[in-house]
Order: structure tokens, then C-alpha cells, then sequence
């Protein structure tokens, strides 16, 4: 059955949907995102999140950060077809990682006034938000933490006039000395 709204065939199974982050390290090259993001598309994988910078100028090599679902045979295709791609020198997943740590940053723009204004204003602080643009009607916060964090803090602002998001992807890392 297909999914309504969906131009790809997805399987309803028994298989659970499970959430991952994939880090893959790739030479640094014109083209390298398109053949990666082109790979997720003609095989119908969504990408939830997406970052990619430079990460080593003297290797020439590029941290792509990829978040995304699927059945565990589908991730598992995933990982095995970026393996297999020229420039992609290491794919790694950090599903069920306890070693990882994941942030992300978003920019929420509030507009109100009086005590909706007053009530953005507490739900910023105690979110530990930065204040980067204030005006006499709005508010642009800064807000860095776990996705589930901003997603939290963006369905309380809707109600007090959120009027924008600019959201930076997932940057993912693991605990300790070791470098992956």
C-alpha cells in the first residue's frame, strides 16, 4: 500500500521505523553531496536532516551528517550503498550510540506584545535561549540543544506567535578521546 501523498511505494510490515544518524566522511570534491543526496532520492529514503562541512583542509575531506529512517534492512542498504560510492571513505551510524552526542541550532523568530510577549520571554529563559534581535513586537531567539528540545520549545511558541524557524541540521559527535 502506498503511502497517501507518497510518489514511492512504502511497505506497511512489521518491521519497526527506526531514526539514525549516519555521519559519512567523504572527499572533499565538487559533486560528492549531489552523488550522496541522489543516492537517498532514487531510492525513495528520506532525509530528515542534512549538514555537511569541510572537515579536514589538509585531507580534503568533508563530514556529511545525515539523519534519517527506515526498517533495519533498509538502513542497513543505506549504509552498504554509501560504502560503496567513490568518494565516501567511512560511513558511520550512531543509532542506539550511548557515546554520542547530538545538537542542533535553531533561530525562532516571535512576534507579540503585552503578555505574550512577557510569556515568550519566560519560556526562553527557562529554555536557556539567547536573545539575538529584540524589538517593541518581536523576538528572534537562539536555541541550541537535542532536537526534541527545539521541537518543544517551537510547539510553545505557535500559540505566542512564532512567525519563523531557521533550523541548522544535526551535528553529531561521540563522547571521549576517540575520533571516528
Amino acid at each position: 500500500m502506498t503511502q497517501p501523498g507518497s510518489a514511492y511505494f512504502i511497505q506497511e510490515g512489521e518491521s519497526p521505523i527506526i531514526r539514525t544518524t549516519l555521519a559519512v566522511i567523504v572527499t572533499n570534491e565538487p559533486g560528492v553531496l549531489a552523488r550522496v543526496v541522489g543516492l537517498f532520492s532514487a531510492r525513495g529514503y528520506n532525509i530528515e536532516s542534512l549538514t555537511v562541512a569541510e572537515t579536514d583542509h589538509d585531507a580534503h575531506t568533508s563530514r556529511i551528517t545525515i539523519v534519517t529512517s527506515g526498517t533495519p534492512g533498509d538502513l542497513d542498504q543505506i549504509r552498504a550503498q554509501l560504502g560503496r560510492l567513490i568518494p565516501v571513505k567511512r560511513v558511520i551510524d550512531f543509532y542506539g550510540d550511548s557515546e554520542a552526542v547530538s545538537r542542533e541550532l535553531a533561530l525562532i523568530k516571535v512576534v507579540g506584545t503585552g503578555d505574550v510577549r512577557v510569556e515568550a520571554m519566560r519560556l526562553a529563559d527557562a529554555f536557556k535561549c539567547r536573545i539575538m534581535d529584540a524589538g517593541l513586537d518581536c523576538f528572534t531567539f537562539e536555541l541550541t540543544g537535542s532536537s526534541k528540545k527545539l521541537d518543544d520549545f517551537i510547539n510553545l511558541m505557535r500559540p505566542l506567535g512564532l512567525v519563523e524557524v531557521s533550523r541548522t541540521g544535526v551535528a553529531t559527535i561521540r563522547r571521549g578521546k576517540e575520533a571516528i
